[in-house]
């Protein structure tokens, strides 16, 4: 692909721009379906999708070929992603504010650079540390109401929820370090394996009830823009840029975004401790990101 960095930009600003608002269709598609149904037609909406965009761009051969060379690989993906993580995450949305659930969502990124240590023989630096502390100083705070002399936790098991969303999500990513194939093909693998499985869950759940049309509306939104289209646009982001930087720094948007749609389409009056707990996680995924850099020395020029 030709590098193009204003087409990058508009990429990965659309891409920023999308999951900005999908904490707000979990909340929305929840009111009309539970959270097996809403995985299920979103599930189906985000294969049909990503099965496009893999014959028009004409890589279905690959779909036997790399599933052949590493099914075991594939079946863990799947079952982590969109499986797991989805079926968690939409309860945990279910159970919460989608302002509590949604910045905690942010932390894997921190979860995923703890576990690299013992999965994938990583050093854990001092900054990995620091970020850790910031992030899930936030977790708290967010999960307090920010009354952390009471700790009194709203809801115990939507918050375990959106911890544990965040352990499989970082799982799925280190599955997926070993993935050396196209990443279109592999994420469309990982639905077709999953949905076996999804069909099950909200079968024995729920029954096979054709939900309202608000609610396949919502979940075909979800489908699109939070598990297929939305990953397609930020590859195409990311592969055209001439320096990736400017890209992955609009994610820090994301969240405080997110919020803004939060309160004005959901209705939730965003709290002040939402606001000290998210700037308290995107601290931490800053210090992450940043901090080694800052310790770089700059090499001296001949003329020093």
């Amino acid at each position: 692909m030709v590098k193009n960095q204003r087409r990058a930009m508009l990429y990965g600003m659309g891409a920023v721009l999308a999951w900005s608002t999908v904490a707000t269709a979990f909340k929305l598609s929840l009111q009309h379906l539970s959270p097996s149904q809403l995985l299920l037609y979103a599930a189906i909406v985000s294969c049909v999708a990503l099965g496009i965009i893999v014959v028009s761009q004409r890589k279905t051969h690959k779909l036997w070929l790399q599933f052949q060379a590493t099914p075991w690989m594939y079946l863990q993906s799947g079952l982590l992603n969109p499986f797991l993580y989805y079926l968690v995450l939409f309860a945990c949305y279910d159970l919460l504010p989608a302002q509590q659930a949604q910045p905690l969502n942010y932390t894997w990124a921190i979860l995923f650079s703890l576990l690299a240590v013992p999965m994938l023989g990583q050093k854990l630096k001092r900054w990995d540390i620091l970020a850790a502390v910031l992030a899930y100083g936030g977790v708290v705070v967010i999960a307090t109401g920010g009354r952390l002399m009471d700790f009194e936790v709203g809801s115990y098991l939507g918050y375990g929820l959106a911890l544990l969303s965040t352990l499989l999500w970082s799982l799925y990513w280190i599955v997926n370090t070993k993935d050396k194939g196209d990443a279109t093909v592999s994420l469309l693998l990982s639905f077709m394996i999953a949905l076996p499985f999804i069909f099950a869950t909200s079968w024995y759940r729920d029954g096979l009830v054709l939900p309202s049309p608000e609610g396949l509306l919502g979940a075909a939104y979800v489908g699109l823009f939070e598990m297929g289209f939305t990953f397609v646009l930020w590859l195409k982001a990311m592969k055209s840029a001439e320096r990736t930087a400017p890209i992955t720094n609009m994610v820090f948007l994301s969240p405080f975004l997110s919020l803004f749609f939060i309160s004005t389409f959901v209705g939730e009056s965003i709290e002040k401790a939402t606001f000290m707990g998210l700037a308290l996680i995107v601290m931490g995924l800053l210090c992450q990101q940043l901090g080694p850099k800052l310790r770089e020395k700059p090499a001296l020029s001949p003329e020093a």
